[in-house]
């Protein structure tokens, strides 16, 4: 059965005359076209026991067609009103739709009163968000394999980072540098803005890639991603240049014992929550615990955050083909930030990583 023809069978199964999809990247996952519409009107609409068809901007008909999708495709002008040419291209379908699905954590509060006015007989109580979370919460062999071919490109991007680092250039230049080299070889899209953090900038999680000088003797934190056919790859490693601190270096082999660790316990079965205590527990016996200020890990796929989430209170026992990232991090401020993460796949009998980079502490500059 295809992806499509699940959300077909859950609208029949939910007596919904319709399902009105909305994220760009549902619909990528549906149907292997992906455009961030904007402010303009993107949007699948799958019926129980009919043909979808996909509504778009005039100007993304032609790219649409050209993914393969055989579906009726309608496109509109910026001067038209998409909703109500979505509301006469639905009613050629079902004249008086009763119940819609919707994907309720993406669509706007606009966007809804916008379908109530051009569906006002209709009921908008039925959420298909969690059954697409579900879907997508298990990858194929097929899908295994893009992720695969993303954690190479990773690795590739690590190793050109490492070469450009040293004493004097900034964040930002080895951050071009290496996606530079990506582009060199047709890979255009990161995950994410790539995230290179020098010294105690470090310390801040969810810091930005900036013009801070690397310095002589600290330690320089990687966050970065690539594309690869709609599926991304996801990996940090933190490096040295000269010769940091016996602190820093204290906390790098924390954090590393407690990466090696989780890794080597993710197997069917373990908890999302379980395997979250393995790595914190390492880190809050060091005397860290304070420092490690985000779960462990994040579910990953077509985007970077999917389900599940690895963490304190989840769960989820976790099963072949789930992906998702373990990377523990230590940040001490005004000391050092330091975070390791390979994402990986629930295998039969354990896990396997996207990236291989090594995760012993490298010195370069």
């Amino acid at each position: 059965m295809s992806k499509l023809q699940e959300i077909q069978k859950w609208t029949a199964e939910n007596h919904a005359d319709f399902a009105y999809i909305s994220n760009p990247k549902t619909i990528q996952y549906l149907t292997g076209f992906y455009s961030d519409p904007i402010e303009r009107v993107l949007a699948l609409i799958v019926f129980p026991d009919q043909d979808p068809f996909m509504f778009a901007p005039a100007l993304e008909v032609e790219a649409i067609k050209d993914t393969g999708f055989t579906y009726p495709v309608y496109g509109y002008l910026d001067h038209e009103n998409p909703w109500k040419m979505i509301a006469t291209d639905v009613q050629k379908r079902v004249a008086s739709p009763k119940n819609i699905a919707l994907e309720k954590s993406q669509l706007t509060v606009e966007r809804l009163e916008f379908l109530r006015e051009i569906f006002p007989s209709a009921a908008f109580n039925l959420d298909i968000t969690d059954f697409i979370t579900q879907l997508r919460l298990i990858k194929s062999d097929d899908e295994i394999k893009e992720l695969e071919i993303a954690g190479k490109w990773a690795d590739f991007a690590f190793e050109k980072g490492f070469a450009a680092v040293k004493a004097g250039v900034t964040e930002g230049q080895v951050a071009a540098e290496l996606q530079y080299a990506l582009m060199q070889n047709g890979i255009m899209e990161m995950s994410f803005a790539t995230l290179i953090q020098a010294g105690a900038h470090a310390a801040e999680p969810h810091g930005a890639t900036n013009a801070t000088k690397i310095e002589n003797n600290e330690l320089v934190l990687f966050d970065l991603g690539t594309v690869w056919n709609g599926y991304i790859s996801d990996a940090s490693r933190t490096v040295a240049v000269g010769k940091p601190t016996e602190k820093q270096i204290d906390i790098y082999k924390v954090c590393l014992e407690a990466q090696l660790a989780a890794q080597d316990a993710a197997k069917p079965g373990i908890t999302a929550a379980s395997l979250d205590k393995i790595a914190r527990d390492i880190i809050e016996k060091a005397g860290y615990g304070e420092y490690f200020i985000h779960r462990l890990g994040h579910g990953m796929g077509m985007s970077e955050h999917e389900f599940p989430s690895i963490m304190e209170g989840n769960d989820m026992i976790l099963k072949p083909g789930m992906c998702f990232s373990i990377e523990p991090g230590i940040y001490i401020p005004n000391v050092a930030g330091v975070r390791i993460e390979d994402c990986v796949h629930i295998t039969d009998d354990g896990c396997a990583p996207f990236t291989h980079t090594s995760k012993e502490l490298t010195y370069v500059g």
